[in-house]
């Protein structure tokens, strides 16, 4: 009985006796070959190395055997010397010759040709080694683990080495790629107009084009920055430091000059693997620009100053121009007081029953009665530039005084004024007064004779200042005024809100010309635009947009 690490088999050819052979734990990978003729032999042979977890594969003639090298790979051959047909020598010499099988070691057995001179033969003809039958099963199967990990060391070994040429092979041409970017680089680096270098990862210079030795004494020294000035070496130790793109404005002296000029300083790193290898500095000439910005600079903070005097001075003229414009207003209304006062005495009292005279009289009054109003819109109109603080203004309640104050003209003309509700707005009270009141004034004004004045305003929000529907959460207020007036020709738009541009003459319809110039610097004040749409006998509609806040004005 064998113990549980041996294996009992029956080998034929040591004469059929019974033997324990110890079990190996052996790795398997390729096949062994066993070539013999004898069946027997092949069997015991084939059981004693399976048994030790060899894969195995069998020939029973030296003609077999060369058909399944070429076709297979084996790594150990076990041949017997003595076969019909091709002996082993002959077969082992037919291997040596292959490429493919050349290094597979072979083992000879051989039961009679044991003599010096086979066993020569047997080295000579490319065997690893030469066992005589009876053979040792323990010796041969140590002979077989032997040559079988030392087949598959030297064939890890080559494909090692196949790897490692490859492997050069790859890192050779990457070298070369990178060397022709490096040269591509330089290149590009020496064709450009600007300084440019290359320094090493730890910021060794490398290369420096033909424009470095306008700035620097030698090519490994780097230019001469102002004092004031962050040094080139610190600026590339500081892009290292980041591992990221890094741009500077620095001063470096000009060795024929020996003036600093103004340079855009560029540090980028060069990539490779996603690994830095190198890093490319670019020096641009950027004198002219900053001087002409400096200049600007100079030239911004002495017209500021100049603007802070010259509206000082306007501030005080706008000063003076009110005080003149009060005292103007009442001086120039004063005689016409007292023209008035004179006219209506001589009326009463020496020219009663003189009709020619009364006419003369009447044209007397009408002039200083315009002279009068022309004289108040003047006066209002120059008041507009006054600062007034704005207020929030609820325009339904004016409007609502406005009518009361127009209510007498209102019902001589048999006038109808439709007001839809109204949102309040930001203003200025007095000025928003004015607008209204200028332009119902102008509706119930221009009209054709016999026809009632018809006037409808409203409003609505609009998120653009030229958007046709209204939204409910827009940005701007959009008021309307639209009337059955004589209306006008739209070619004559920029005309009406013109000082003293009348449409019509005076003697048709009354009126300075100032009033809708009036509402024009208004709207325009609270940061707003009006327009209007009309045709010739049908009506006019005027249209007024208002930003709901002071930052938002319309395009």
């Amino acid at each position: 009985m064998c113990g549980s690490k041996y294996t009992a088999i029956r080998l034929l050819f040591t004469g059929g006796d019974s033997v324990c052979l110890p079990n190996f734990n052996v790795y398997t990978g390729r096949m062994i070959l066993i070539v013999d003729d004898k069946k027997e032999n092949i069997f015991s042979l084939k059981t004693l190395l399976e048994i030790h977890h060899f894969d195995v594969d069998t020939a029973g003639s030296g003609e077999e055997a060369l058909k399944k090298i070429l076709k297979n790979d084996y790594c150990l051959i076990i041949l017997d010397v003595q076969m019909p047909g091709m002996d082993g020598f002959e077969v082992a010499e037919a291997v040596s010759g292959f490429g493919k099988a050349k290094d597979i070691p072979i083992i000879f057995l051989s039961a009679v040709n044991t003599d010096k001179k086979f066993i020569t033969r047997g080295y000579l003809s490319g065997g690893m080694d030469y066992v005589a039958k009876p053979f040792d099963p323990d010796l041969l199967l140590l002979k077989v683990k032997t040559f079988y990990k030392l087949y598959m060391q030297k064939k890890e070994l080559d494909d090692i080495q196949v790897s490692l040429k490859e492997e050069i092979n790859y890192r050779k041409k990457a070298e070369d790629r990178l060397q022709e970017s490096y040269e591509e680089l330089r290149n590009i680096l020496e064709s450009i107009p600007q300084i440019a270098f290359t320094a090493s990862v730890t910021g060794q210079l490398e290369f420096v084009n033909q424009h470095w030795l306008e700035f620097a004494t030698s090519r490994h020294d780097f230019p001469e920055v102002h004092p004031g000035d962050t040094t080139v070496a610190a600026i590339l130790q500081q892009a290292i430091g980041s591992g990221e793109k890094l741009s500077a404005e620095i001063r470096i002296r000009e060795r024929q000059s020996g003036s600093f000029r103004f340079h855009q300083l560029t540090v980028s790193p060069v990539r490779k693997d996603k690994n830095i290898s190198k890093w490319v500095g670019v020096f641009s000439d950027i004198h002219a620009q900053r001087m002409t910005n400096q200049l600007l600079e100079t030239m911004v903070v002495e017209r500021t100053a100049e603007l802070q005097t010259a509206n000082t001075e306007l501030a005080a003229r706008n000063n003076e121009l009110e005080q003149f414009a009060f005292v103007t207003s009442h001086d120039l209304n004063e005689p016409l007081r007292k023209i008035k006062v004179f006219v209506d005495l001589l009326r009463s009292r020496f020219l009663v029953n003189n009709k020619e005279a009364i006419s003369y009289i009447d044209k007397i009054t009408r002039s200083s009665v315009r002279m009068t109003e022309l004289i108040d819109d003047l006066t209002q109109y120059s008041k507009l530039d006054i600062a007034a603080a704005t207020v929030s203004i609820d325009l339904n309640q004016m409007l609502e005084e406005i009518l009361i104050d127009l209510e007498l003209v209102i019902r001589e003309k048999q006038a109808e004024i439709t007001i839809d509700s109204l949102p309040a707005i930001k203003g200025i009270p007095g000025q928003i007064r004015l607008v209204f009141q200028n332009l119902i004034g102008n509706a119930m004004k221009f009209v054709q004779a016999g026809t009632p004045p018809r006037v409808r305003i409203r409003a609505g929000r609009v998120e653009e200042p030229d958007s046709a529907e209204e939204a409910a959460g827009g940005r701007f207020i959009r008021i309307t005024v639209a009337d059955n007036g004589i209306g006008f020709d739209e070619k004559y738009l920029s005309r009406i809100f013109s000082v003293f541009q009348r449409l019509h003459t005076k003697d048709q319809y009354e009126g300075s010309g100032i009033g809708l110039s009036i509402v024009k610097k208004i709207i325009e004040k609270h940061q707003g635009y009006i327009t209007a749409k009309s045709e010739e006998g049908k009506g006019a509609t005027f249209i007024i947009l208002l930003p709901l806040s002071t930052e938002t004005k319309p395009a």
